[in-house]
């Protein structure tokens, strides 16, 4: 794997590569290079060289060359979808399934073609006016997470690019092969030099060179609020505009005239899509009292058809690596020891080339305490707790009491829970009977420790533009 920088795909410096594991088999995929300081700094200087004549080409131009991008990853998709299912585990369907969103978050930016306007706004007397004009930040730095490696590196190259930024982008170093593909992409369709760059590394050396660097202007992560917090610290000193989506702990309440089959439905794409590894999968589950037993009987019994191992057959991929097994392990260890019930679900049958995968069958938890860790805490996996609830300021307080506030879920006939719910929830989402995910269009944000700022829709493409004043005064006087 090659770095690209300067509208070059250039050999790394270091010799120092990072192994990457296969989460379906558990073997050595590939290696890739770690960046030293002066390669990461040489991209820098490079989307910094490349920002002023980009900044003054229009929004159609852009376009023209996103276009061909949009172009060359449908017309290549399949190779994509083979790099996510080797190194992200997706099985098939998830993986067409994030190449359609890449596809279809491009086409939504495109859409903002010659319509970034700013506004014409009165001044303090009938001869004054102000203009204010939305422009590009400069630099922006692109830090990407390994659960959807796809779909986040559009979600911020689309705007920040079309918006007339110039980009460096460093992938999770559990995922850069995605990345990688889709940056050679932008280099096919003919970007200018610098306008994209692209490096890997680990966060804590290169990732924390990058985000002190006084050149960047503007920092969009997608990943825990650990790191969010992290590079909010080490950003502090250059006072870059940051744009962070975090943790989540989505509630997933059902009511006692809820639809259950949508519920259910709903409920088993919500907890075992990308075997959980979402920011917007269920994470709690609030059940009304009156149904609770029947509900939870048709969880379990949706839970055992999951099966694993290959992509092309399992309903379920694993988890990302073997860190997120042991981790997973701790969680369940410590709700047994404080008396949770753990009831394990799924098959246990793996052929032999996935046993040494990182698969983790799905697990109910009943009897947990709401302040344990387990109700408080990302899971990150194929695990839920599970809790009855008997009214509905009880269900809603639940609900609320997390340090996390980004996704939700409710299902109930009655339009005014609803909307009642919709109304107190503090979470920037509310899926009312229906799955996700968030839409190109919707502006995924949220509250408390889910981070700042938001992506996607018009609210998101803003995000990469500063407002700029000039004042005029056209008196004759």
């Amino acid at each position: 794997m090659e770095f690209y920088i300067d509208g070059q795909f250039v050999k790394p410096e270091n010799q120092n590569e990072i192994a990457k594991f296969s989460p379906v088999t558990g073997q050595l995929l590939y290696r890739f290079p770690s960046a030293t300081k002066a390669e990461a700094q040489s991209a820098v200087d490079s989307a910094l060289d490349a920002f002023p004549v980009w900044s003054s080409v229009n929004s159609k131009e852009r376009s023209i060359l996103l276009l061909k991008v949009f172009n060359l990853i449908e017309n290549n998709r399949s190779e994509l979808e083979d790099i996510l299912m080797s190194e992200n585990g997706k099985i098939i369907s998830e993986a067409k399934g994030e190449v359609d969103g890449v596809l279809d978050q491009l086409w939504y930016y495109l859409g903002f073609e010659r319509k970034l306007n700013g506004d014409y706004v009165e001044g303090d007397t009938n001869t004054r006016r102000i203009i204010q004009a939305r422009v590009p930040y400069g630099v922006v730095l692109a830090l990407t997470p390994w659960n959807f490696p796809a779909a986040m590196v559009i979600r911020k190259l689309a705007p920040a690019i079309l918006s007339g930024n110039t980009v460096v982008l460093k992938p999770s170093s559990d995922t850069p092969g995605s990345a990688n593909w889709i940056v050679r992409k932008f280099s096919e369709a003919g970007f200018p030099k610098g306008v994209i760059n692209f490096i890997t590394g680990s966060g804590s050396t290169i990732g924390d060179y990058l985000v002190e660097n006084r050149k960047v202007s503007l920092i969009t992560m997608t990943g825990s609020t650990e790191v969010g917090q992290h590079i909010m610290n080490k950003a502090s000193s250059n006072m870059a505009k940051l744009i962070l989506e975090l943790g989540g702990k989505a509630p997933f309440m059902v009511w006692k005239d809820a639809d259950l089959k949508n519920a259910i439905d709903t409920l088993i794409w919500a907890k075992y899509s990308n075997a959980g590894q979402s920011c917007i999968a269920a994470e709690r589950l609030y059940v009304h009292e009156d149904i609770y037993g029947k509900f939870l009987q048709m969880f379990r019994d949706a839970s055992k058809q999951i099966t694993l191992g290959s992509p092309l057959k399992a309903s379920m991929g694993p988890l990302i690596n073997s860190k997120a097994i042991s981790n997973t392990s701790k969680i369940l260890t410590q709700a047994e020891e404080n008396g949770s019930t753990i009831s394990k679900m799924g098959s246990d049958t793996l052929d032999r080339e996935f046993q040494k995968g990182f698969f983790y069958n799905p697990v109910l938890v009943e009897g947990a305490e709401q302040s344990s860790s387990i109700f408080q805490e990302e899971i990150f996996a194929p695990v839920l707790p599970a809790m009855s609830v008997n009214d509905e300021d009880e269900m809603l307080k639940l609900a609320n009491d997390s340090k996390y506030g980004l996704a939700s879920y409710l299902f109930t006939k009655d339009i005014g829970l609803g909307m009642r719910i919709s109304e107190k929830i503090r979470f920037g989402e509310l899926y009312l009977n229906m799955p996700g995910p968030e839409s190109s269009q919707g502006y995924h944000t949220g509250f408390r420790l889910t981070g700042q700022a938001g992506e996607g829709s018009v609210h998101g493409i803003e995000e990469y533009l500063h407002i700029k004043n000039t004042y005029i005064d056209f008196s004759m006087d």
